[in-house]
């Protein structure tokens, strides 16, 4: 019988030297700011499912409500989630409800990871090394043939 392995909770590390790489999960439509601001009541759903998306959810008992739903899991992040419901009477837009909706910066901003580099201190030369550093070779450009088919135009005005 083989021993079971300890489950892993998310940012755990297996006998403390191995992180599992989790796959970041990214589920919807985004929905910023700059988008919920460009709806407005009495447009029709094809309009506002040209600057929204398709929605996430439709209901067929729900038919004048669509749900845009965006959730985002990565490792090392909090999950974040986002609703905005789109309510219509007929064809057209009554209200569109969203909370805490971000700008596309921050939602940019909030999905991005910082770029670490692990990066050792310049090594510092004295001028006596540096005057002892062999010269880089000139490279002179090789001269460029020209490829393909070589034409001859008659000129365009007579002589």
């Amino acid at each position: 019988m083989l021993p079971s392995l300890p489950s892993l909770q998310s940012g755990e590390s297996f006998l403390g030297v191995i992180t599992p790489y989790r796959m970041d999960i990214v589920q919807g439509n985004v929905v910023t700011q700059e988008q919920a601001a460009k709806i407005k009541p009495g447009m029709s759903r094809a309009q506002v499912r040209d600057i929204l998306g398709s929605p996430m959810l439709t209901d067929v008992f729900h038919a004048d409500r669509w749900d845009y739903v965006f959730t985002i899991k990565r490792q090392g992040t909090e999950p974040q989630r986002r609703d905005v419901v789109a309510f219509f009477k007929g064809d057209q837009l009554d209200r569109l409800e969203a909370k805490d909706l971000p700008t596309e910066r921050e939602f940019v901003a909030a999905i991005s990871r910082p770029i670490t580099f692990n990066l050792k201190a310049p090594i510092e030369l004295t001028e006596e090394q540096i005057k002892a550093l062999p010269k880089p070779p000139k490279v002179e450009p090789e001269p460029t043939v020209p490829m393909g088919a070589v034409r001859s135009y008659p000129p365009l005005e007579p002589s």
